[in-house]
């Protein structure tokens, strides 16, 4: 299993960005002290994925913050990021697995109790559980929310590292840390933040100060 720090995972959202440039809002997320980005693209064509992909893979590198690709595989190679993530009804991570190596990252998503215990044996480096909260901005999840109560109880059920994901925010951070996950992935809380450097900071500080 590779080692990465998952503390303060930015997932992408154009939409969320206040207009801004996503690469703007990617490097003031690092200069913040974001660990992880995953490039999510929805509405992108392949070209226009990649390209974007291998402009924020520019930017990240040099300051060893991993890039994922959102269920793209395809555009993970052809930029030559770090991994990538998937959700349940995507490729099968061990499809994922033996297509992207050994060394590179690979997410998986799980909603539910026995999407946890089924990820077990997966090749899989971390799972993102979720919703922890009520979310806008994922609404296909499958359950009701965990909480940070539901996160305790899948930390005792799981040996690969989970990172909270679902409407965590800078008033609610430190109950989800408390819960003792690896991390949280944000999107809204950083992308729409006014200062999206000020935003990881303060997320980044509230989780280590949540785990003590």
């Amino acid at each position: 299993m590779r080692k990465q720090d998952l503390l303060v995972y930015l997932v992408t959202d154009r939409s969320l960005c206040l207009g801004r440039p996503l690469e703007s809002v990617v490097a003031q997320a690092a200069e913040g002290g974001c660990t992880m980005v995953q490039l999510r693209e929805k509405e992108a064509d392949t070209g226009e994925f990649v390209e974007l992909a291998r402009a924020l893979h520019k930017l990240l590198k040099p300051l060893s913050i991993p890039l994922l690709i959102n269920d793209r595989v395809d555009v993970a190679l052809a930029a030559g990021v770090e991994g990538v993530h998937v959700g349940q009804s995507d490729m099968l991570p061990e499809d994922v697995r033996r297509i992207v190596g050994p060394n590179a990252i690979v997410g998986l998503s799980v909603d539910t109790e026995a999407e946890l215990l089924d990820a077990q044996n997966r090749p899989v480096d971390y799972l993102g559980i979720g919703p922890v909260y009520p979310t806008q901005t994922k609404k296909d999840v499958k359950g009701t929310p965990w909480g940070p109560d539901g996160l305790r109880h899948a930390m005792g059920l799981s040996s690969i590292p989970l990172v909270a994901i679902g409407g965590v925010q800078r008033d609610n951070v430190r109950d989800v840390a408390g819960s003792g996950v690896a991390g949280i992935a944000v999107v809204s809380a950083i992308c729409s933040a006014p200062s999206p450097a000020e935003a990881a900071r303060e997320l980044v500080y509230a989780m280590q100060e949540g785990a003590r």
